[in-house]
């Protein structure tokens, strides 16, 4: 009877309130826990960045290692989360549970493969940027600490992407909020060595990274087990199904391919970089903390908006679709309009929070007004491949679009632009390559709903 009383209390959520609400509802305590990832994320650079501009630098050229981490835990969490979201409103209860679990099994194998990979590579990755003695030093103690240990990152994600599936996202917010705090927390304390502890600077922000990820793991973990009605995470009869492993990849497979093309991008952009010195990779770096600040909560509204999507895809309601499609597109323009207007009013400012340097300065000012304008364009393309595509299983629109945006039209631009001399020119290649890449995203975007959503 409970059961019953479960499945009516979620289609009467997912599939009956006012879509309005319903993405509102979902949406605010992701994009508040996406806010405080994104202060987090800020406030740890700020941290480094008083160590020294080369340990900034450093954990810059971490970057796009880290991003790859998170792409691969984004990808099983994402595909996990959509599937069972389909399943829920197929009202298939038995394989919601299976989904569940299959997603822990991928964390654990995930956990060990980057664990191994980064024994292996992660001394080469360093030495590869051609820093000097101290940069690459830091580059490898960030590094070794945070491939090592991954398995907080992977198993925090899935934890947060179940929560969401199941309309649970206040206790998401949670999760997202008491890592990042327990994070900021470990921060001074262990890259300064206070209260006691020992100095130890980049190697102390990476295990204060760790350690907030292990943290807000256990407690995700914690709300699916004692607050997830929907999600049994035990069975006698479990058994790995091919299928299942097969369908959470193909749904996920965007996320870990697009950020991992976008950590390729980074590693590439930051190689051409090093021609204008160290403070340029720095300016950089700092230039995506702020680009995150702006975007974090647009990939909140784009998460709840996958959910909604994959649930009522499933309950063909067609009407609700297109509906939440468009109030996340109006939401995401007001949210990252602000962010800009901020980039544009106090640059110098909020360069100043990173220690920055004069270089910094003179390099970042320009930086940040004229690719924080490349924000606004980029929207559709964000809201589309996250919170649309991915539902739908249309991985190859979301690989394609990716590929074309930035090996096929930022590289090559940015490269030639910067072949002037002059970065505040090569800087505009990013708006470029947004805004190009959003009108074909537009047009994808309207084939599937004519193509896929329509015909429901």
């Amino acid at each position: 009877m409970t059961d019953i009383q479960d499945i009516q209390i979620k289609e009467n959520k997912m599939g009956t309130m006012p879509v309005g609400k319903l993405l509102l509802e979902m949406s605010i305590p992701m994009v508040i826990s996406m806010l405080v990832q994104s202060i987090y994320n800020v406030v740890d650079s700020i941290f480094v960045a008083q160590i020294s501009e080369e340990a900034l630098t450093a954990v810059s050229l971490a970057f796009p290692v880290q991003n790859i981490l998170i792409a691969f835990g984004v990808g099983i969490g994402v595909g996990s989360s959509a599937l069972l979201s389909r399943f829920l409103g197929e009202n298939n209860r038995e394989r919601v549970g299976s989904v569940a679990r299959h997603g822990v099994i991928l964390a654990i194998v995930l956990s060990v493969v980057f664990a191994v990979l980064g024994v292996l590579f992660t001394n080469s990755y360093a030495l590869a940027q051609k820093q000097n003695e101290i940069v690459t030093n830091y580059t490898k103690e960030y590094l070794y600490i945070v491939t090592i240990f991954s398995a907080g990152i992977f198993f925090q994600i899935l934890a947060e992407k179940l929560l969401q599936a199941t309309s649970l996202t206040n206790y998401t917010m949670i999760t997202q909020i008491s890592g990042a705090v327990l994070n900021l927390i470990l921060d001074p304390i262990l890259i300064f060595g206070l209260f006691g502890m020992p100095r130890l600077e980049v190697k102390g922000a990476a295990i204060a990274t760790v350690l907030g990820q292990v943290g807000g793991s256990l407690i995700g973990l914690y709300f699916n087990k004692t607050k997830n009605k929907d999600i049994k995470f035990t069975s006698e009869k479990f058994k790995l199904h091919g299928d299942i492993i097969k369908q959470i990849f193909w749904i996920g497979i965007p996320s870990i391919v697009m950020s991992t093309i976008g950590s390729i991008v980074v590693f590439v952009l930051n190689q051409i970089l090093n021609k204008f010195g160290s403070s340029a990779i720095a300016a950089y770096g700092v230039m995506f903390k702020f680009q995150s600040f702006a975007f974090l909560p647009v990939i909140g509204i784009s998460n709840a908006l996958t959910t909604i999507v994959a649930y009522n895809y499933g309950a063909r309601k067609k009407e609700r679709i297109k509906e939440a499609i468009g109030l996340a597109m109006k939401s995401s323009f007001v949210l990252v309009s602000i962010s800009i207007l901020v980039m544009w009013i106090w640059p110098e400012q909020l360069l100043g929070l990173f220690n920055a340097t004069e270089k910094m300065i003179e390099i970042g000012v320009p930086m940040m007004r004229t690719v924080s304008l490349s924000y606004f364009v980029a929207i559709p393309s964000v809201v589309a491949v996250g919170g649309v595509f991915q539902s739908l299983g249309n991985w190859q629109v979301a690989i394609l679009q990716s590929f074309l945006r930035q090996f096929i039209i930022l590289v090559p631009i940015f490269y030639a632009l910067s072949l002037t001399g002059n970065l505040n020119i090569a800087w505009w290649s990013f708006f470029i390559a947004e805004f190009l890449d959003s009108i074909l995203c537009i047009w994808w975007l309207k084939k599937d709903i004519r193509n896929k959503i329509d015909v429901l």
